[in-house]
């Protein structure tokens, strides 16, 4: 007999998935939350018949379980805990534990890839094209690496994953597995998607003018609430306002935190593990606990969202070789041009500001971070150089 502990997230439920079609009804799979996986751990080591094949995927166990796991493996009890999240490496010092966090190719593993290499080695599995395909989505999702591919199945995929009950997607995914020669979505299922697309698409831009700016540990956090699509939400708002290194997204009804970035310098796991928390480099989560609760909300509670720049212009635009013009809640304005081929200089309501900026992105990160000054419309840009030009006339 064999039993599975996953996580409830997409990634989670498709081990679950692969684990039912090697063992079929000869395995018991529970999904958990990051918080309830340890009591799950505890309950199965005192209760459930030594002669089990314990499988933990998607997630890792506190130093208490770590302790009783290798007193189990010891003992001669079969179990393997596989995951791909950094802040899980330490248990590579078991046996039992299998944590990869890149494979020797240089892709980044999912806990299902994983799995299912693992199923395939030990003769559990036969590997099917539809089953790679399915796993392949899985793991793209998972580390956002469908972004870079534009593999939009895959975060489909995942949209599908939260629309239905997980008893629902799991029927319908190896019913699909078993039978089909290659994964794909069915007609219905396809018109729900792009009902789901818009649905997304507005939420996405309703929360990005809530977003506030707060500066957290040396570091700019976006901060705003959402109870849903977390991943999608995080990696837009990222790309919207690139200034920012992570988004904090607060569930207040799950009491949870999670943080997304898109910048291959920041590490948000770091940022969970302040907290107890941890995960991927470019997303993870933790626990609403009190001193999160005081830095993220309590801290950013009396703050005014950040404006969006101007959409549509043609002649105000980044990077623009006749300059770029932001304004603050002041009223102030802040000209960023280039004054060579390699620096950019910043004008405060007309007057030069002494820092020197080796790009256009640097520039407008400090304008941004000090001020929240957004990208005005073009026919501010307009008037502000048509009286730049009036004002060196006269001086002239």
């Amino acid at each position: 007999m064999y039993k599975l502990l996953s996580h409830n997230d997409l990634d989670g439920v498709g081990c679950g998935i692969l684990a039912k079609i090697a063992f079929d009804k000869n395995v018991k799979v529970k999904y958990n939350s990051v918080s309830s996986l340890d009591r799950e751990v505890e309950w199965s080591l005192e209760h459930d018949d030594k002669n089990l094949n314990l499988f933990i995927t998607d997630l890792s166990v506190n130093e208490a379980n770590e302790k009783k796991l290798e007193a189990f493996y010891q003992a001669k009890g079969r179990v393997k805990l596989i995951d791909h999240h950094k802040t899980a490496l330490h248990l590579n010092n078991y046996d039992w534990g299998h944590i990869v966090v890149e494979n020797e190719e240089g892709k980044l593993t999912s806990a299902t890839s994983l799995y299912y290499e693992f199923l395939v080695a030990e003769k559990l599995l036969a590997p099917t094209d539809a089953i790679t395909e399915f796993v392949e989505l899985v793991r793209q999702y998972d580390t956002w690496e469908w972004e870079k591919n534009e593999n939009f199945q895959a975060q489909r995929l995942n949209a599908l994953f939260y629309l239905i009950t997980i008893e629902e997607f799991e029927e319908k995914i190896i019913n699909r597995l078993k039978i089909s020669e290659h994964f794909s979505f069915d007609e219905f299922e396809t018109k729900i998607l792009d009902m789901e697309d818009n649905k997304i698409e507005r939420y996405i831009r309703r929360k990005k003018r809530e977003i506030v700016q707060l500066e957290i540990s040396g570091l700019f956090a976006g901060v705003v609430y959402a109870e849903s699509y977390h991943s999608e939400l995080g990696n837009e708002i990222g790309k919207a306002y690139p200034h920012l290194d992570y988004i904090a997204i607060i569930n207040m009804g799950g009491k949870r935190l999670g943080f997304r970035t898109i910048h291959d310098n920041i590490d948000v796991s770091e940022v969970a593990g302040q907290f107890g928390g941890g995960g991927h480099a470019k997303a993870s989560g933790c626990s609403l606990s009190d001193e999160a609760y005081k830095q993220y909300v309590v801290d950013s509670f009396h703050l005014e969202p950040l404006r969006e720049d101007a959409h549509r212009n043609r002649y105000n635009v980044k990077q623009s070789s006749f300059g770029s013009l932001y304004k603050d809640r002041k009223e102030i304005l802040y000209f960023l041009h280039p004054i060579n081929d390699r620096e950019w200089a910043i004008e405060r309501n007309q007057a030069k500001m002494e820092d020197i900026y080796a790009s256009f992105i640097e520039g407008e990160k400090y304008i941004k971070r000090n001020y929240a000054a957004w990208l005005v419309r073009d026919d501010y840009f307009v008037n502000y150089i048509m009286d730049d030009i009036k004002i060196r006339k006269h001086n002239n």
